[in-house]
């Protein structure tokens, strides 16, 4: 099938080359990173030089993972100058809490089909195919969904109309970035106690305190190495801003939130945005 993508960075050049991989022809546009648009134009994408050309490629299905709801909204605008209701739009895109709502709603306009399947996992599992779809969608577009779905993930769940994967989505990353926090500031701790580590983690992995946050964290920081969890600052503050307006009515779920978010907010305002949340365990 032909496929569009915008959006291929740290998470979408995985799915992008899982795409390839089971024999769709890939056709991209860049993005002001061009690592990853060089990286996937070698596996065999070809670029457009812009959304006009990409959208006339007749494609069957156009990948979204950008950065956030106003980015993405954006470009479903500019894109309904082009496509037609042929092309099935997949959205890996994490939005706030109604983001994928509108933007059904600005593709429907064109009678333009729509499915949102946020994703659990990073980079990693990207490229490995192994990623967990968390979709909303009518049943007649998950289906249409599910041939292109099966190329990287290793399970997807219809959580049933629009708008329920995302909400789905960042209640899940309430917990796995409570979770990872939750390890970073333990780590951060037994630093500055002096505490052996490498015991440390013996034990946290015999306990209830055993997660995969824990150990990809963990098995890196026992290497010197700090980018276990790749998952930016500035990502992880927009997510916390989403997951807090979601839980606003929750007293007990939105302090949370809101504590994670400070971390976060602090560390953006201290210039520390580019780095992944696990690189903060250096630094003060």
């Amino acid at each position: 099938m032909k496929v569009g993508f915008i959006g291929v960075g740290y998470m979408g050049y995985g799915i992008a080359k899982n795409l390839i991989k089971h024999g769709h022809k890939l056709f991209v546009v860049a993005n002001k990173n061009r690592v990853p648009i060089d990286k996937i134009i070698y596996d065999g994408a070809e670029e457009a030089k812009d959304i006009e050309e990409l959208c006339n490629k007749e494609l069957d299905a156009l990948f979204l993972c950008v950065t956030n709801t106003p980015i993405a909204t954006s470009i479903a605008e500019k894109l309904l100058d082009f496509l037609t209701s042929k092309t099935l739009i997949i959205d890996i895109t994490t939005h706030n809490q109604n983001g994928s709502k509108d933007m059904d709603k600005i593709f429907s306009t064109k009678n333009i089909s729509y499915v949102e399947c946020p994703v659990m996992g990073g980079p990693v599992q990207a490229e490995e195919g192994v990623l967990g779809g968390i979709v909303g969608a009518t049943e007649e577009n998950f289906k249409k969904a599910e041939s292109y779905l099966k190329n990287f993930c290793k399970d997807y769940f219809y959580f049933g109309e629009v708008g329920a994967g995302a909400k789905s989505k960042l209640l899940n990353n309430f917990l796995s970035i409570g979770t990872a926090t939750l390890v970073i500031e333990l780590i951060k701790s037994a630093k500055k106690m002096n505490i052996d580590l490498e015991k440390l983690f013996s034990v946290a992995k015999l306990g209830s305190g055993n997660s995969a946050a824990l150990n990809r964290i963990f098995d890196k920081v026992l290497q010197n190495d700090y980018t276990g969890f790749r998952f930016s600052t500035s990502n992880t503050l927009k997510d916390l801003t989403y997951i807090h307006e979601l839980l606003k009515d929750m007293p007990n779920s939105e302090k949370l939130s809101n504590l994670k978010k400070s971390f976060y907010q602090e560390a953006v305002d201290k210039g520390y945005g580019d780095l992944f949340i696990s690189e903060l365990i250096e630094k003060n």
